[in-house]
């Protein structure tokens, strides 16, 4: 990415965002974060106005006013809207702020309180992008009109070095904490999102690849895999079956389809007994398609009786009825010419001879 091109496209993700239509409950992690920066801010005006009383003697009402106001919205937070309680958290800190530049002057950092709520106004999710940029110049404003007045008026106590060091560390520490302690609220939950998300992308991927039902890869899963080994092996032998239930409709109409399912599940479950040699999808309906790589007619033929004959040697029982069933197949070999549509297509050609043979066979 150029020099100048990473704001630029910063700037255009973050106005593409958009908020919800209607706001609703606050989220947990933006009340903790809330709730965070009111005791933060209430402690700095409690050590603040303590130390003020302590060593000058000052009280003014409207700091405690604002402490008692700050107090009260703790406690009501949960009762307010998210716009509702960052606007009340925003005038209790300006207010508080222009009080603390009044009596004390710039020097020992009570303004800086004022990039607390430029954190709380970017992570408010009901409030439009364009409203949070107004937001953030409107407290960039506000911050240089209290330095303006500071440039042309003396503070009502003027702090000495010592008293402002510290007032500064004071201000500096409970600001640090504050931030500190809502990156950590923020990014976990960043984290944590991120981590279900990538859970649910990865369940959606398998369920998008895997058959419901059996358990087993999809049509299209088995496509996939079998033109991959193709296009990485093309000069390495294959062989693909296409194996269908014989006279599976009947187990559905004497049975039931809670019946058809279970013996679709069952047969899955025995395809994958010996299925370290091959791959094994559900091709639709009561047909499956065995992939067996490597494998020349003879032994992919072989193998597949094999499955034939563990399927014929299932004892199936669903509630009260005790049935056996079997499987036709068609296997074709790689003639390395064919498409791998051409070669399925052969495989259920000979799946129909099969069934046309009288059943419960493998032609290859």
């Amino acid at each position: 990415m150029k020099f100048g091109e990473a704001p630029i496209q910063i700037l255009k993700d973050f106005f593409h965002q958009k908020s919800p239509d209607k706001e609703r409950e606050m989220p947990e992690y933006y009340a903790k974060t809330l709730a965070l920066n009111n005791q933060f801010l209430g402690l700095d005006m409690f050590l603040i106005l303590l130390l003020s009383f302590v060593f000058f003697h000052h009280i003014h009402l409207l700091p405690v006013v604002l402490f008692l106001i700050l107090n009260v919205k703790i406690f009501y937070a949960g009762r307010m809207t998210m716009k509702v309680n960052l606007l009340l958290h925003t005038v209790v800190t300006i207010a508080w702020t222009g009080w603390y530049i009044w009596t004390f002057g710039w020097g020992s950092g009570g303004q800086h309180f004022l990039l607390c709520v430029v954190l709380l106004n970017f992570f408010a999710i009901y409030i439009s992008p364009a409203m949070k940029v107004i937001y953030f110049f409107l407290l960039i404003i506000v911050r240089m009109l209290f330095y303006a007045y500071t440039l042309q008026n003396a503070p009502v106590l003027p702090l000495s070095s010592g008293f402002n060091v510290m007032f500064q560390t004071i201000n500096s520490i409970v600001l640090f904490f504050s931030i500190a302690g809502s990156c950590i609220i923020l990014s976990t939950n960043i984290q944590q999102a991120e981590r279900k998300l990538l859970i649910a992308n990865e369940e959606l991927h398998k369920e998008a690849e895997t058959d419901v039902l059996t358990g087993l890869p999809n049509r299209r899963s088995m496509i996939v895999e079998m033109q991959q080994f193709i296009l990485e092996n093309p000069k390495e032998q294959y062989c693909i079956a296409i194996a269908d239930i014989d006279l599976f409709k009947r187990v559905n109409d004497t049975y039931g389809h809670n019946c058809g399912d279970y013996t679709l599940k069952t047969i899955a479950e025995c395809f994958m007994k010996r299925a370290e040699n091959y791959l094994v999808c559900r091709w639709g309906g009561e047909e499956f398609c065995f992939f067996f790589p490597r494998m020349n007619l003879d032994d992919a033929g072989l193998l597949m009786r094999n499955i034939s004959i563990d399927v014929r040697e299932l004892k199936l029982e669903f509630e009260e009825a005790r049935f056996g069933i079997t499987i036709t197949a068609g296997v074709q070999e790689n003639d390395f010419h064919s498409s791998l549509d051409k070669i399925i297509e052969e495989a259920d050609e000979k799946l129909y001879i099969g069934k046309n043979s009288g059943r419960n066979c493998v032609i290859v």
